[in-house]
């Protein structure tokens, strides 16, 4: 598997349930046992956790992580404990009032399969109305109809009404790989240096983010990555996000794609740029098992 985080051999929720409470009893808090559990217990696990604290001790785990902590690590823990649908829609709900949206719902919403998109608007009914991407495999010829429809209207994606929405919100990923490459054998150009130059705005970086994301996902989670990292001030609501949600799918392949982009591995980008507790337990979550 690629993932950093795998199911814990003896899981024990009621046992974990109660370490947890025992870091916070008392004066002062035990991060290091948080970091320990969290961060070796897949998402269904922690809700298993989180159930068995509410039973035993008649509070929400949350709530009191968030009565003793503060900060990043805080924020990670949280992310860590919410089923990743409702995470994944709070923060959807929270870009409501940001300028450059596109580029975030396209990696939370793009790079999900259908059941997930589906859970995800469940808990967040105001974005997005429909899921019908298909999930079959690639069709060569059906590939090259799409390519020629592409390069004849590539001014009008994202326009109302335009036939070619409907070929990138409803094609397989592995479809539009293959149409992206015959669009590229056709022209001369990469479906990206279309999009660049014939597209602006908004709509030109969702665009150039969800084709990305189609041609390969993990390196496009690496980029996210890397600018969460590298710019002024790290991104921290980014980088949380993306360890918390893909450390269970695509670590390995992120890391990977990580080290050969920027020669450093994203390790070492997370230490150097991130310090204490949170910096131990993101770490922790994205390091080989």
């Amino acid at each position: 598997g690629q993932a950093t985080l795998r199911p814990s051999k003896s899981f024990d929720p009621v046992g974990d349930a109660a370490t947890l409470k025992s870091c916070m009893v008392g004066l002062g808090t035990d991060e290091q046992p948080m970091i320990d559990i969290l961060a070796h217990r897949t998402n269904s696990e922690r809700q298993e956790i989180s159930s068995s604290y509410k039973t035993q001790f008649e509070q929400e785990l949350i709530d009191d992580l968030r009565n003793e902590l503060s900060g990043d690590f805080e924020s990670t823990l949280v992310a860590l404990l919410t089923p990743i649908a409702d995470f994944l829609a709070t923060e959807l709900n929270a870009l409501s009032g940001l300028e450059t949206k596109e580029d975030h719902l396209i990696e939370m919403l793009c790079t999900r399969c259908n059941d997930e998109v589906v859970t995800i608007i469940e808990a967040y009914e105001r974005y997005l109305t429909k899921t019908e991407r298909e999930e079959d495999p690639a069709d060569p010829e059906q590939a090259i109809i799409d390519a020629e429809a592409l390069q004849s209207n590539m001014k009008d994606l994202g326009t109302e009404n335009c036939a070619l929405n409907s070929i990138m919100s409803s094609r397989s990923y592995d479809h539009l790989r293959m149409v992206f490459w015959e669009y590229k054998r056709l022209t001369g150009q990469s479906i990206l240096s279309a999009i660049d130059s014939e597209l602006s705005g908004d709509l030109r970086a969702g665009m150039l983010s969800f084709v990305k994301c189609v041609e390969n996902m993990p390196r496009y989670f690496a980029e996210k990555l890397h600018q969460a990292i590298q710019g002024v001030g790290t991104d921290d609501q980014v980088l949380i996000r993306i360890v918390a949600t893909r450390c269970e799918i695509d670590m390995k392949k992120i890391k990977r794609q990580y080290q050969k982009l920027y020669q450093n591995s994203l390790e070492e980008a997370i230490v150097n740029d991130t310090s204490g507790n949170y910096r131990t337990l993101l770490v922790t979550l994205i390091e080989d098992m």
